[in-house]
């Protein structure tokens, strides 16, 4: 009951502020678990670094200074100084998965399986994405080409030769003609 409770407390939306794209990959950054974890920055990557070799390039990578600019700029943090001097990592959706296997608080396991769960939630939503801009150029294809049919159309009519129209109804003059 009481890990139910603890778990309630972190709103998804506090997760999902904390996910940045670096490397065309959906990343949580080191400092941004500690705390949501509980424990000091240090003590996570101390963790991290003692079982490394869970965490091949794909689980969790360090930043390069242009990636910390990045994320600077983005306002995922304030300023550099955040990070202490040491380069942060970043880790993926199964580096998050991985560091529960390091880090074996309560709290930390509470906190991964809500972090999983939104990411998770992320992956649905641009499913979701991807489907509907599908579906949307096919819709505009689709116009596209009932709206140059439909141009084609006016064009001929616009362009047409016209030719002489038959006089209909009474007229004088042709009867005096003849």
């Amino acid at each position: 009951m009481n890990k139910l409770k603890q778990s309630q407390l972190v709103p998804e939306e506090r997760i999902i502020k904390r996910i940045v794209q670096v490397r065309g990959e959906k990343v949580i950054l080191d400092l941004h678990l500690a705390e949501l974890y509980g424990v000091e920055t240090r003590t996570l990557k101390q963790a991290v670094r003692r079982n490394i070799e869970r965490f091949p390039e794909d689980f969790m990578f360090e930043l390069t200074e242009e990636e910390i600019e990045s994320v600077v700029s983005q306002n995922v943090i304030p300023h550099k100084k955040h990070f202490g001097g040491a380069k942060p990592f970043a880790f993926s959706e199964t580096g998050v998965a991985m560091l529960s296997s390091v880090l074996r608080s309560d709290t930390a396991i509470e906190m991964n399986i809500a972090i999983m769960r939104t990411f998770v939630s992320l992956r649905k939503l641009s499913v979701n994405y991807q489907e509907v801009m599908r579906v949307l150029d096919e819709m505009r294809i689709q116009y596209d080409n009932q709206f140059e049919d439909i141009y084609r159309v006016l064009e001929h009519l616009i362009h047409k030769p016209e030719q002489p129209r038959n006089v209909i109804g009474f007229n004088l003059n042709r009867e005096k003609k003849q």
